[in-house]
């Protein structure tokens, strides 16, 4: 771990990045520097946590099916109007809308996540840990991971993109910056559905979202 905070540090890069490139490189750490070097990820992620204005950008949309069955508006932000309208910029816009409308998150962040909702997540799932039967000194790590699960499943940056699972909607970002070199932040989203809080027929979008993108 201390390696891991030290890379973070020296690169200002994500955690679990360092962590993937340390075991990589199996535990070289000069050579983890240079991997994520060599991948824009030590670059983007200063440029995210950097204090940079990046009031330009984009409102995106999405209609799923056309006729407009679920509508998805998203704001995302750049430094410059040049990269706004970079091809990079614009398929990220159009990737994340897509996911907000096939994953419906709930939240931006975790920071979004109210604190009441949080508190009553973190009791259900102590309660689930208590009857599963572990002991006391283990529930609180349970509890802990269950709500790091939580996040992935509500918040749009920690939820997996749906056209590729094996990376997150904020690791997608990370690598746009990566490519364009601005800092870029997803800044709020939408998502209407028709008939959204009626009783109606099951369907699961996210997996429709997959086959079409698969055709095309």
């Amino acid at each position: 771990m201390s390696d891991i905070l030290k890379l973070k540090n020296q690169t200002g890069a994500g955690l679990m990045d360092c962590k993937a490139a340390l075991a990589e490189t199996k535990n070289d750490y000069e050579k983890a520097v240079a991997l994520l070097r060599e991948r824009g990820l030590a670059k983007a992620a200063k440029k995210e946590g950097s204090d940079r204005i990046n009031s330009e950008g984009w409102i995106f949309t999405y209609a799923h099916q056309g006729a407009g069955r679920i509508v998805t508006i998203v704001e995302i932000n750049c430094e410059t109007d040049f990269a706004a309208k970079a091809e990079q910029f614009q398929q990220l816009g159009k990737d994340v809308a897509m996911h907000i409308a096939a994953a419906n998150p709930m939240f931006l962040d975790e920071t979004q996540v109210p604190q009441a909702t949080l508190a009553a997540e973190q009791e259900i799932f102590k309660k689930q840990a208590l009857n599963e039967g572990k002991p006391e000194k283990v529930v609180e790590r349970m509890v802990e991971g269950r709500v790091k699960k939580y996040y992935e499943e509500v918040c749009l940056v920690h939820q997996p993109f749906v056209k590729d699972p094996s990376k997150t909607v904020g690791q997608l970002v990370t690598e746009t910056i990566a490519v364009i070199g601005e800092k870029i932040s997803i800044r709020r989203f939408v998502r209407w559905e028709v008939g959204e809080g009626l009783a109606k027929k099951e369907e699961n979008f996210a997996e429709e979202v997959a086959k079409q993108t698969k055709k095309k």
